[in-house]
């Protein structure tokens, strides 16, 4: 059973950093671009960053300067780096394809709550 574990959530003070993995168990990644995704209390689930197989990578511009996303095929394991989190990243965070045509199933994802 294929299944997105996301990890690495929690509460933060504004300003400060979480790094979030999200690991693939009964699979692997097969080269598939991965994107990290977020969805906040009332609002639309929004792709944040993303990562292809060779490395190269894309931001939302909401957080570009701030979030760094990265992967290790050898883990089946997708990263995304948040540093200078504001109050409006928070959110509840998944990772998953980055293919408008094949999704895993999502994750349970993981909370990343940031007071001001």
């Amino acid at each position: 059973q294929v299944q997105l574990v996301e990890s690495g959530g929690g509460l933060v003070q504004a300003g400060g950093s979480l790094r979030l993995s999200c690991t693939a168990r009964g699979t692997t990644f097969s080269r598939k671009p991965m994107g990290w995704y977020r969805q906040a209390p009332g609002k639309q689930r929004e792709l944040v960053a993303t990562i292809t197989s060779d490395g190269s990578t894309n931001f939302t511009d909401s957080v570009k300067g701030r979030f760094t996303i990265s992967r290790d095929d050898s883990k089946t394991t997708v990263y995304l780096q948040m540093n200078s989190l504001k109050p409006e990243d928070t959110a509840v965070y998944y990772c998953n394809a980055n293919l408008p045509w094949f999704k895993f199933s999502w994750g349970q994802g993981t909370q990343v709550t940031v007071s001001s």
